[in-house]
């Protein structure tokens, strides 16, 4: 017999029942909201240290080298007339390794060629800037901007050249510790296709303490 407080006296309880089914939802949740949070910090950590650090990527260059090169003399018009250069290529560490400044001369058939390179490496974007003058100029040009992968430097940028936009490609490639490959070319149709117009092979010289070994 339940009499007038019937409903009051059964109500209570099933109040209970509920607050206690609810602690024991968010004590049983509690490991897996812990759980998740870690993964988060795990997975933001994986993310923010996942960023490849390439600013000692040109380390490799620092030194004084013998310089070859190919350079096409009439580029994205057909020519295949090449002239070659020898000549020393200087490069000096700046900023501990987050820019160097190379210093080139070479002499052929054609000529006399003294050039200048400054890289720079932004750490926000993790990636290098290739500013290039030559004494004749007297001005930076326009930079490739790029990065290393595999052992490989990329560096592209868009410039104008007789009249047009093209694409510029600035390859590094086959390093060792005393010999690096490194390839210009040009592209006129968006980068489907790349004519290569200036080449040049480096090998390191050798310190008067290395060859005296």
């Amino acid at each position: 017999m339940l009499g007038r407080g019937g409903d009051e006296m059964v109500e209570t309880p099933k109040q209970f029942r509920v607050c206690l089914l609810i602690c024991s939802l968010v004590v049983a949740l509690q490991p897996l909201r812990g759980l998740a949070q870690q993964n988060s910090n795990k997975s933001n950590t994986r993310s923010t240290t996942g960023e490849r650090d390439g600013q000692h990527d040109f380390d490799f260059e620092i030194g004084t080298w013998k310089v070859h090169i190919r350079r096409l003399l009439h580029p994205l018009s057909g020519s295949a007339n090449w002239i070659e250069l020898d000549g020393t290529s200087v490069i000096r560490k700046v900023w501990n390794g987050r820019a160097n400044l190379v210093e080139l001369e070479a002499d052929g058939p054609a000529g006399h060629l003294e050039g200048l390179s400054l890289r720079l490496y932004n750490p926000q974007s993790h990636q290098w800037s290739i500013n290039w003058a030559t004494s004749d100029g007297g001005t930076l040009g326009q930079p490739t901007i790029g990065e290393f992968k595999g052992g490989r430097g990329e560096f592209f940028d868009q410039e104008p050249f007789n009249g047009r936009a093209i694409l510029v490609r600035l390859v590094f490639s086959d390093i060792t510790q005393n010999s690096c490959h490194v390839e210009q070319a040009y592209s006129n149709d968006g980068g489907k296709t790349w004519e290569a117009n200036f080449l040049e092979t480096i090998t390191r010289v050798k310190e008067e303490s290395e060859k005296a070994q």
